[in-house]
């Protein structure tokens, strides 16, 4: 009976989910704890996550999804507009009144990233659901990001004028605690659907992971240039073709 346990399929996306949730706690406290060092590595952080989320996104998740979905295609761009129309709807009803702009400094960062957070668990569940491999390339990606979320939660919620202990509680609220709770939450339904909506599933977590990459980390990085951005980028975009190359 223990081993049975040990070897449920649960399991594996769920202590990688964990794992992330447990990334992203590190850079919450690392952040807190160094802030000269993490406001100095951040955007070299979230190049090399970009180019990793997008790559693998390109080259896998979308493959394996149109090989399941003839439907693929349009729910990819679903995945991308939701995740868009979303964060502009919050921004713009939190961002209206003169009286919630300062609350909106922290707590729409605060609401995103928690979306974020929560698909990222949703992902878990979708792509160890169709392969262990598909599962482990894509929590390459999605762990790689989970570091510089961390630092961009915690200091987005000082900023928004909560105090520091309160920030790093509320950062590891919506960026880590998130992410298994959408894995656990989601697996019961995930591990009992079928191939083509399985595909289905997987488009909209590609499109949603190509906003992450795309729109949610890029631009923040070209904001703030850093001499070796570029690199981190290209190296992150070759990690990932590189274990492309690897399944064949």
């Amino acid at each position: 009976m223990i081993a049975s346990f040990a070897t449920s399929p649960f399991w594996t996306p769920f202590l990688t989910s964990a794992f992330a949730a447990l990334i992203t706690t590190v850079g919450i406290y690392v952040i807190r704890r160094f802030d000269t060092w993490g406001h100095k590595n951040t955007t070299y952080f979230a190049c090399f996550a970009a180019g990793v989320l997008i790559s693998i996104s390109f080259l896998h998740l979308i493959p394996t999804a149109l090989g399941m979905s003839e439907h693929a295609p349009i729910y990819i761009l679903g995945g991308y507009l939701f995740m868009h129309f979303f964060s502009r709807f919050v921004t713009a009803h939190l961002c209206d009144k003169p009286h919630t702009q300062h609350y909106a400094i922290g707590l729409v960062p605060m609401v995103g990233i928690g979306i974020h957070s929560f698909i990222d668990g949703i992902t878990y569940s979708v792509t160890f659901a169709v392969s262990t491999y598909t599962g482990f390339l894509t929590a390459l990606g999605l762990i790689l990001h989970e570091f510089p979320e961390g630092v961009v939660m915690f200091l987005m919620l000082a900023r928004g004028g909560f105090s520091r202990p309160k920030a790093a509680f509320l950062a590891f609220i919506a960026a880590a605690l998130t992410t298994p709770l959408g894995m656990v939450l989601s697996y019961p339904i995930v591990s009992q659907i079928d191939r083509p909506t399985l595909g289905i599933l997987l488009s909209v977590a590609a499109g949603a992971l190509i906003y992450v990459g795309a729109t949610h980390l890029l631009p923040r990085t070209e904001t703030e240039p850093k001499k070796y951005s570029l690199i981190a980028l290209g190296t992150g975009i070759l990690v990932a073709i590189a274990m492309n190359f690897s399944s064949h």
